[in-house]
């Protein structure tokens, strides 16, 4: 099973630079996936595989942020 964040680690992996981080967005079917368990999260509840999944793309979404605010200020250095 591919988790939402194998992405983003995906990315990480494959070597980066300061612009391909400050230019780095999430697929379009990763998005749509995230909103489906934060939508099925208010209304119906997660399992707890769905739980752990979401719990960590956020965790690695919010390290994204942050890496990408550093990068762009690298960038514009």
């Amino acid at each position: 099973m591919i988790r939402a964040y194998d992405e983003i680690v995906e990315f990480i992996a494959a070597g980066t630079t300061p612009e391909s981080v400050a230019r780095f967005e999430s697929s379009q079917a990763t998005k749509d996936y995230v909103a489906d368990l934060i939508h099925k999260e208010k209304t119906t509840g997660l399992t707890a595989e769905e739980s752990s999944d979401l719990d960590h793309f956020m965790k690695v979404e919010h390290i994204m942020r942050l890496a990408k605010a550093r990068a762009g200020a690298r960038s514009s250095q």
